[in-house]
Order: structure tokens, then C-alpha cells, then sequence
């Protein structure tokens, strides 16, 4: 038997957080004041930014739907004032199409996307995480935000740091401590006659992004056929990882993930 111990942390129950959407064409803009957002975030905040066809939600305009947008979800979990206060600064990068932000559960924010995400789509996943953000980077993101092939498909940014990385890197499996951001590219459709334009887009935005990043992974935005980049997920741990499993594991039972082997 296998027994875990989680710490918890409160959180809410009533935090501010929700989506403030622009138009696409102002997305290189977007972008830069998006980055020096983020360079002064604090712990009790946080911004990710998801690039896509605007799916038809209540609160944007119809001439919106199925257009590319770019969706700012923001959190806080300062209060109402402090929410109010970068939502603000948000609103403030240009005009945006629509918004939906305030007061909520924080049950409620956890599932706000769930709707996007339901069973039965087929799903191809590329991830990398970044250091800091180059303005090649951006220029290739809003490239392949235009060559989307299905509509619920998306490449979203998540601002990592705060306080994630005050834990030193050899703490725990994951080292990638300095890393400050991660960008995923989520390719998502709904028959296999899809498969193979979603997933050679999905695969060429990897390949253009990747001269910007810092060469890590987080493990669990892998893909299946991924095995070469294990050793990356684990960076300078990956040696020790290995130890362990040939001396808890060594006839690698446990084998259906991104193996370790030993």
C-alpha cells in the first residue's frame, strides 16, 4: 500500500478571477505588456494568456465567435480590490472584445474550463517551459495561432515562478526551478480524419518555439511517444531518479508512464 500526506493551503473560498478577451490583430502588443505583466506578478496573483477561436460565450458579441482572440484569465487571491486592480491594469492594454471577471468560489474557477474540455475529442499535446519570453517567440505564436486547424484548438502561456520557484531544484523530482514560464500547444479535434493536420501543426509550433526555451519539460504536458525528452523532464535529478528506481523498482513493474527505467 501507497499512502500520501498532502499539506493544505487555504485558498478563498471566495477568490477574484476571470477572462478579459481581445481581438486578435492586437496580439503582438498583447504580448509585449503581457510580459512585463509578468515580470512584477506576485505570489497571490497570476495571469496565463490562451490564444484561439473564440468559442461562443455569452458574454462576447456573435461577429466574435470563431475568431481568433486572445483570452487573459486572470486570478487573485488578494481580495476584491486587489482583483479590481488587475483586472484594470489588463483592461487597460487596448480595447477588449468582452470580459467576465469578479468575485467567485474558487471551486468555481477550478472548473471554468471543464465545458472546453469534454469527453470524446482527441487530444495532442507539445509542451516547453521558457525562461523569459524573445519577441520570436511571440512572431511565432501569433504565426500558428492564424494556421489553427480546428476550432478548439489553442496555445496557451502559464506564469510559473512565484512561489514554486523557492523550492530548490534538487527538493524534489522536478529541478526546474528557474523556469518561469511554459507554453503549450493543444491540439484538440473530433475525428480521426483530423489527426493528421492537428497533430503536424501541434508538432510544427513545437519545433519553431523550442529554439526559445530553456530545453525542459514538465512531465505530465508530455506526450505518449515522447520518451527522448524523460531525461529532460528531470534535468540534473534524472540520475538520481534512477537509483532509486533500480533499488525500490528494478524489474520496472511500474512502466505505463514516462518511464524511468532502471
Amino acid at each position: 500500500m501507497t499512502n500520501f500526506v498532502f499539506e493544505l493551503h487555504p485558498v478563498g473560498p471566495e477568490i477574484f478571477a476571470g477572462l478579459l478577451v481581445f481581438p486578435f490583430d492586437e496580439a503582438k502588443a498583447l504580448l509585449d505588456q503581457y510580459r512585463s505583466l509578468a515580470a512584477g506578478m506576485g505570489n497571490t496573483e497570476n495571469v496565463w494568456v490562451v490564444l484561439r477561436k473564440a468559442p461562443p460565450l455569452p458574454f462576447l458579441p456573435e461577429s466574435v465567435h470563431g475568431k481568433e482572440v486572445v483570452i487573459f484569465a486572470m486570478f487573485s487571491n488578494a481580495g476584491q480590490a486587489a482583483g479590481e486592480r488587475l483586472a484594470a491594469t489588463i483592461r487597460g492594454f487596448g480595447q477588449p472584445a468582452g470580459e467576465h471577471a469578479g468575485m467567485m468560489p474558487y471551486v468555481a474557477w477550478q472548473q471554468a474550463f471543464d465545458p472546453l474540455l469534454s469527453a470524446g475529442a482527441r487530444n495532442y499535446w507539445k509542451s516547453h517551459n521558457f525562461a523569459k519570453f524573445d519577441d520570436g517567440l511571440f512572431d511565432a505564436v501569433i504565426e500558428y495561432v492564424g494556421k489553427i486547424p480546428s476550432a478548439p484548438c489553442e496555445i496557451f502561456f502559464g506564469l510559473l515562478g512565484g512561489q514554486a520557484n523557492s523550492v530548490a531544484a534538487d527538493d524534489a523530482a522536478y529541478g526546474h526551478r528557474s523556469a518561469e514560464f511554459v507554453i503549450n500547444v493543444h491540439g484538440r479535434w473530433d475525428t480521426p480524419a483530423k489527426d493528421e493536420a492537428g497533430i503536424a501543426w501541434a508538432r510544427a509550433f513545437s519545433k519553431a518555439a523550442e529554439p526559445f526555451a530553456d530545453g525542459s519539460v514538465y512531465v505530465n504536458f508530455m506526450t505518449e511517444e515522447e520518451t527522448d525528452r524523460v531525461a529532460a523532464a528531470y534535468g540534473a535529478n534524472y540520475e538520481r531518479l534512477v537509483e532509486v528506481k533500480r533499488k525500490y523498482d528494478p524489474k520496472n513493474l511500474l512502466r505505463m508512464n514516462h518511464n524511468i527505467k532502471p
